[in-house]
């Protein structure tokens, strides 16, 4: 005996008299069947198809045997002073029951095998009582049966299997010719190892290895932000399924050589594809994943049948774009120095590292990767045919894990996904992007890995094809006030805008707006020119902007509850000479601009002629000037011109049917260009224009009463805003009715659950809820999605589709396409594409870039700094900022900004 058995069998035997303590991987798996009772999770179930004369008695009697032999499928668990124990029968059988299908009949027998082994493996194990392995045979036909073994993890792993089958056979062969069989005496038991275990953590070594995984696990990021399909769940469910894949076996040699010529092992190089796979898919750049190891490291133990296998936390540094051959020098250092230090129990290193817990997921990681290569001899019953039998659980312990191993054809691969987060369609394509890229890589390992391809040509080439082809131009026809003429020619005594019991027809209002014009050309206002617009909201307002635009100019909107200097920043940077104000405002200026006060200077403003007049403005004229926050720095004026205006309106009218009947409110700041939306939506196709009053704005069940009075039909409004009015309707709504029939949200990103009470009481019903997902640079909507009560179950913010003349390119940060599933940034191409920064080259060449896939070397796209993905549906779904912003039209609020 050697001295590290003797030194097993002496703690194992002196420990077996009193109490067997449990290892560390079975009291983690103890402590959860404490918190859910009978649960499936961790059962390990194998089927194997048997074809001839099986004899039965044979193969029971086998089975009672290795439970004999080995005292871990014998062992059942108990609690003594609070804490689990292994409680050793001295005898024990193996669960077996036999199932006779044959009365199925041919066609109904593989749904009643199906029905039946899924039922069987599972059902769950009581670990108080046992036992712990069971057998279910099926009897197919006379010669035809399928045998399931399901085991729970807590007394074997994977190496278990191995070991299994190895003995099953030889105990099978010798039953079966009346023999004892000839086993060689195993030299300890599980038992053994797990009191060595307890005692062997302690002291120096173990301190060595785990201040080695607290330095390399320091700042790891607590969760890998792959995109779920559906929202996680509060609490995990464990529900799972399985989508397989063959890789070549000519791409498995060539990996193996790769492998061999910079000295890493093949589940290195695997890992190493893997890594840059998943940070491709995320954009994380320190990509942890879970991966088991045998945890076998001594002679004694490779013949047992028990719970060995530990878990490695592989954290891969992906950061500088490496190339694959880099990456695979990264990943054999850290794999090695994981090795050197893998004695320590990964439920030791939750409890030394205490990360944050979630029942939600899985602690310090929830992606894992296996490749088995464990010996795993195939299962022989003499006399048999045998073939496995593929089953599973429908149970998993991860969000993904692929595993994958080695045959004669190359290497087989079987991805593992909850099903509460993935659909099969993801993780199928998760594995073909794995196989694209593994290809790529061992093509040419010096090429970085932003450039290895991980889509097929065609997939790319389709992928492109769904984001250009079918897009409608809108071509330039006329400017934004020329709609209106059209409007106040057609129904003059209509009327146009209102505020505080005040109104004013189309007539009327194009009459003001004439003679503010007249009055802005006579002081050299014209195409170009812009005019700032510092006014309260009040019919004023929409008279003045009106007028800049028939004069030619274009308005620079400059809210007047914002601080003095940034009103004094506004106005210089813009450049503006004339402001449009009020007397009591005046003192808010102190720069060299000309201010005109249309309260007190009317009378001379209305001196002028009330006949249009031709602005000399074109589509192609500048229209107005929204600057940005600036939060981040200074403060950028967007420039937007007519046409930008004109075919979004052209482009949406279609969906929303605009027209004379409908009521809007101006709801909105005229510094935020949401308003242009509301502003022009009403005013382009003759509806009515409610200006809504800075107070009532503010308060929800004033604004709700507005909506009521007014007969309010079109309503924008960002969805914080609109949770607020839900509350005020849910008080209200049965006094007060709504006549809406739209509400467009944008501004911000929706969580549709939000929705759920309006939902619940108004169904599908009237009004259409849309959700609009757009930015200032690419003129106020980009998106469009008509929302239903169904989508309360999706994951994530659904913005659906371009509007028809724009195109919206998910790249990655080396601008290559991404694909679907995967988030991406977006960049938006298109005829709303605004001109670019106001005095800002620089920026607008960083921001405004050619349009890689239009074909148009004057086409242009906007780097949003968004990201979103494309679900399968074609649908995107928007995933926030890139840079931790949040980001409203024409306004940006950092995280963290006072």
């Amino acid at each position: 005996m050697t001295a590290d058995r003797a030194r097993f069998v002496e703690r194992g035997e002196a420990a077996r008299r009193l109490t067997v303590p449990v290892s560390f991987a079975q009291q983690r798996l103890w402590l959860i069947d404490q918190l859910e009772p009978g649960n499936p999770f961790y059962n390990l179930p194998q089927a194997i198809r048997l074809s001839g004369n099986l004899n039965v008695a044979a193969l029971r009697q086998s089975l009672d045997e290795l439970v004999s032999r080995h005292e871990s499928l014998r062992t059942t668990f108990d609690r003594v002073g609070g804490e689990p124990v292994q409680v050793i029968a001295d005898h024990g059988r193996a669960g077996f029951r036999e199932v006779d299908l044959t009365s199925a009949g041919a066609k109904g027998r593989e749904a009643a095998l199906q029905a039946a082994l899924l039922e069987e493996v599972r059902s769950p194990f009581d670990l108080d009582r046992g036992p712990l392995l069971r057998a279910a045979l099926f009897r197919l036909e006379e010669r035809e049966h399928l045998l399931a073994l399901t085991m729970h993890h807590i007394v074997g792993d994977g190496w278990s299997l191995g070991v299994l089958y190895r003995e099953l056979g030889s105990l099978y062969d010798a039953f079966s010719r009346g023999e004892e069989p000839a086993l060689p005496p195993l030299p300890i038991q599980y038992a053994d190892y797990a009191v060595w275990q307890r005692k062997s953590l302690e002291g120096d070594a173990l301190e060595r290895q785990l201040s080695y995984w607290k330095r390399q696990l320091e700042g790891a990021p607590a969760i890998l932000s792959l995109a779920p399909d559906r929202p996680r769940p509060a609490v995990q469910k464990f529900r799972g399924a399985r989508e397989s894949r063959r890789f070549p076996g000519d791409l498995t040699r060539a990996l193996r050589r790769l492998a061999g010529e910079e000295r890493v092992t093949l589940f290195m190089a695997l890992l190493s594809a893997f890594a840059a796979l998943l940070s491709r898919y995320t954009g994380q750049e320190d990509i942890v994943v879970g991966s088991p190891i045998a945890g076998r490291s001594r002679a004694e133990l490779e013949g047992l049948i028990g719970f060995f296998a530990n878990t490695l936390v592989l954290r891969t540094d992906v950061s500088g774009d490496p190339t694959f051959r880099e990456l695979l020098g990264r990943v054999r250092r850290v794999a090695l120095e994981s090795y050197a230090n893998q004695d320590v129990p990964f439920e030791r290193l939750v409890e030394e590292l205490q990360p944050k817990r979630s029942l939600a997921s899985h602690p310090l990681f929830q992606i894992v990767l296996v490749l088995q290569n464990a010996p795993r001899t195939p299962l022989k019953l003499q006399g048999l045919t045998l073939a496995p039998f593929d089953v599973h659980s429908a149970t998993t312990k991860f969000d993904l894990a692929l595993s994958l191993a080695e045959d004669e054809g190359g290497l087989a691969g079987a991805l593992e996904y909850d099903t509460d987060l993935f659909e099969a369609a993801t993780a199928r394509r998760l594995l073909a992007h794995f196989q694209r890229l593994l290809e790529a890589a061992v093509s040419d390992p010096d090429r970085r890995i932003s450039a290895l391809p991980w889509m097929t040509d065609e997939e790319s080439r389709a992928l492109v094809s769904q984001w250009t082809s079918g897009r409608v131009r809108h071509p330039p026809q006329s400017c934004v006030h020329e709609m209106f003429e059209g409007q106040a020619e057609r129904a003059p005594g209509a009327v146009a805008v209102q505020f505080a019991g005040e109104r004013l027809s189309y007539g009327e209002l194009n009459r003001r707006a004439n003679q503010l014009a007249a009055f802005l050309r006579g002081r050299g206002v014209g195409p170009e020119v812009s005019v700032g617009v510092c006014l309260d909201r009040s019919l004023e307002l929409v008279v003045a902007i009106l007028g800049v635009l028939k004069a030619g100019g274009a308005y620079v909107p400059l809210d007047p509850d914002y601080p003095a200097d940034r009103l004094s920043f506004l106005t210089e940077d813009s450049g503006v000479e004339i402001v449009l104000t009020q007397k009591h405002l005046e003192s808010r200026f102190t720069g060299g601009a000309a201010l005109v006060c249309l309260d007190t200077d009317w009378p001379e403003i209305a001196k002028e002629s009330g006949e249009n007049v031709p602005s000399g403005a074109t589509p192609a004229s500048l229209l107005y000037v929204i600057y940005t926050s600036g939060s981040t720095g200074r403060p950028k004026g967007v420039l937007v011109t007519h046409h930008n205006v004109v075919r979004l309106l052209q482009a949406t009218e279609p969906w929303f049917g605009f027209g004379e009947s409908d009521v809007w409110t101006l709801f909105h700041s005229s510094a935020f260009d949401f308003s242009v939306w509301e502003l022009w939506g009403a005013l382009a196709y003759g509806g009515r224009l409610v200006v809504v009053p800075y107070l009532v704005s503010r308060s929800p069940g004033e604004f709700y009463e507005l909506l009521s009075r007014e007969k309010v039909t079109v309503l924008n409004q960002t969805p914080s805003a609109f949770r607020e009015l839900i509350q005020a309707e849910e008080s209200r709504g049965a006094s007060l009715p709504l006549e809406l029939r739209l509400v467009i949200f944008g501004g911000e990103a929706l969580e549709v659950s939000s929705l759920r009470p309006w939902f619940a009481r108004h169904g599908d019903r009237s009004p259409q809820l849309v959700n609009m997902y757009g930015i200032t640079e690419t003129t106020v909507h980009v998106t469009y999605r008509p929302l239903k009560a169904e989508d309360l179950l999706s994951a994530g913010s659904r913005i659906g589709r371009p509007i028809p003349d724009l195109r919206v390119y998910l790249l990655d940060r080396h601008l290559q396409p991404v694909p679907i599933g995967v988030r991406g940034e977006m960049y938006v191409g298109g005829g709303g594409v605004a001109r670019g920064y106001l005095n800002r080259p620089d920026l607008t060449r960083e921001c405004f870039l050619p349009d890689p896939f239009a074909g148009d070397p004057e086409a242009r796209v906007y780097k949003t700094g968004d990201l979103a993905r494309q679900l399968p549906d074609g649908d995107l779904e928007f995933l926030g900022r890139g840079d931790q912003q949040v980001k409203i039209r024409g306004f940006r609020i950092e995280l963290g900004e006072i």
